[in-house]
């Protein structure tokens, strides 16, 4: 939610927009926290960004590295993991019937 300043010479509202980031740029922040060359509250100044924000950008990369390099079962979220789970029952249980329903017509042929 936008926070609203009040401006006391004016008693006007001004809203601050919410800063948005790329994901390039948090991937550069969090590489140069992970450097150590500078301390976070150097990073935050050269950056504008908060040195909180720095380090949970950090642990997220660090979190995540494997990813980059295709660790197994690491490139699917657990959404697609779940979804490819319903999808392989799904398969299974429509291979029961068909087995069923062979077996019923080779029964009813003969």
């Amino acid at each position: 939610m936008k926070k609203a300043k009040l401006n006391p010479k004016l008693h006007i509202h001004i809203k601050r927009e919410r800063r948005k980031f790329t994901n390039e740029f948090k991937a550069e922040v969090a590489l140069e926290a992970i450097k150590e060359k500078l301390t976070m509250v150097e990073l935050a100044m050269k950056y504008k960004v908060n040195p909180v924000q720095i380090k949970a950008w950090k642990k997220e990369f660090l979190d995540n590295k494997a990813i980059v390099f295709g660790s197994e079962g690491s490139s699917k979220t657990k959404r697609e993991k779940e979804e490819l789970n319903k999808q392989e029952q799904e398969l299974f249980e429509q291979i029961g019937r068909l087995k069923m329903e062979n077996e019923w017509l080779k029964k009813k042929v003969l």
